[in-house]
């Protein structure tokens, strides 16, 4: 789609534009139950309380920022736009860092241990994984969202994310009851990698994080090149 096709939609969309309708009442009764829910938690169990207000602070940070794989993936092929894509290579620097310190203080620098010792849940990488992952790509494509972005939409009203969310439930639950036989076939069978093993700590982390500048740096020039909502 050319930028003066969607710079038409934008202005059709901003005629047909109507005021939204007060919801203050709607606010006013979800700080209620969450506050309601809070106390009830922090009075039971002070841990739960604690994981409640940090899901409501990253659905909260995830509702404004749009942040989501889907997007991240399909808008530098769609409209050219990486702006998400970026955001996910700068949270996958932050985790890098933040784990490297966490893994390196529970070995204490002893990389020669159990890799299932490690912080992390380091898995298995094999055909499973390219196969799960082409799966899933295409999945989350059709569905319009990954599982951050589809509870984000549930939360926002949009009723028909509500289907993926039940083929989600589905979909784990066959996984779960069928997981000894794709472990048999392929997860045990595969290796797992831990890079730090074959190059150390230092070495490793700089390369990663040196890959990931790069790619930020790639993207940001895709961006300005080709994204048509900047046009």
């Amino acid at each position: 789609m050319s930028s003066s096709k969607i710079q038409e939609l934008k202005k059709n969309r901003q005629l047909n534009y109507k005021g939204k309708k007060n919801q203050l009442k709607y606010g006013l009764i979800f700080i209620m139950i969450v506050s309601f829910i809070y106390l009830y938690l922090f009075r039971n169990n002070f841990i739960y309380s604690i994981i409640w207000l940090l899901g409501l602070f990253i659905g909260f940070t995830l509702q404004k920022s749009r942040f989501c794989f889907t997007a991240s993936f399909r808008d530098p092929i769609m409209v050219g736009s990486t702006s998400i894509f970026k955001a996910v290579i700068i949270a996958f620097i932050i985790s890098t860092v933040g784990f490297a310190i966490i893994q390196y203080k529970s070995l204490g620098g002893n990389i020669d241990t159990d890799i299932m010792k490690i912080p992390g849940q380091i898995a298995p990488v094999g055909v499973h994984t390219a196969l799960g992952a082409i799966l899933f790509g295409i999945g989350m494509v059709i569905a319009g969202g990954c599982a951050s972005g589809t509870l984000m939409r549930i939360g926002e009203g949009f009723i028909l994310q509500l289907i993926v969310l039940i083929g989600f439930v589905i979909g784990t639950l066959l996984g779960a009851r069928h997981f000894e036989f794709w472990d048999k076939l392929f997860i045990s069978k595969s290796p797992a990698i831990y890079i730090p093993h074959y190059l150390g700590f230092p070495l490793s982390i700089t390369i990663q994080i040196l890959v990931l500048i790069i790619l930020y740096y790639i993207a940001d020039w895709y961006d300005k090149n080709n994204n048509m909502m900047a046009m």
